[in-house]
């Protein structure tokens, strides 16, 4: 499982003309083909008048899966520009469908393939790039007498504080990036003379923008 990877944060969308052809660049993060390809399926119905609708999507750990179509035009014109895009940028797990609107006017291979190409850019710049970056999720349980002092701690150091639950103690669940659990174990024990009980209670990928932990 890889620690880190790119992709793009929400749907969006982006147009430009080109030639007097239309051209509507769609983008979405996914988390299977089958979403992919119900995603590629609703563009091309609210398209259905459109000339091409072309789809390119990458899923999977090192983006095992890779698909694409010219959905008509010239063979390597449209799908194959789409889907570079998207690994030159190094995205995951995301869907792209660039419309077309014929204009009239031939753009000629080389003009299909910067248009084509510009789609997906606008399309990616839409949805926003982000990192999704795998962390442990820890529940630290203090006495309501430290909850100042390591909230505090925790704020300064940077980390991220989920959520806070309350029993008879209180609970904070902690987001930490794998591969630094160990120091904040001891950032914990130590500013609590070893009176917290710290558990790992699974690990998730948080969404990271400029540093930053997004909303789910």
């Amino acid at each position: 499982m890889e620690d880190r990877y790119n992709t793009i944060y929400k749907f969006g969308f982006d147009e430009f003309v080109e030639k007097k052809s239309r051209f509507i660049g769609y983008a979405k993060p996914i988390s299977s083909e089958k979403e992919a390809n119900e995603f590629i399926e609703k563009i091309k119905s609210k398209h259905r008048d459109a000339t091409h609708n072309v789809p390119a999507y990458v899923f999977g750990e090192n983006n095992i899966v890779q698909r694409y179509s010219d959905d008509g035009e010239p063979s390597g014109t449209a799908g194959i520009p789409v889907l570079e895009v998207i690994k030159k940028e190094d995205l995951r797990n995301m869907v792209i469908v660039v419309t077309r609107y014929f204009g009239g006017v031939k753009l000629g291979a080389g003009g299909l393939v910067r248009a084509y190409t510009q789609g997906a850019k606008i399309a990616i710049e839409a949805s926003k790039k982000i990192e999704k970056i795998l962390h442990k999720i820890i529940k630290i349980r203090i006495d309501y007498t430290l909850y100042g002092k390591v909230e505090n701690e925790l704020m300064k150091l940077g980390y991220n504080i989920d959520e806070v639950n309350y029993d008879d103690q209180v609970n904070l669940i902690t987001l930490c990036q794998k591969g630094k659990t160990k120091q904040l174990y001891e950032l914990i024990t130590n500013i609590t003379s070893a009176k917290a009980e710290i558990h790992d209670i699974g690990e998730d990928y948080y969404s990271v923008l400029e540093g930053k932990i997004l909303k789910k």
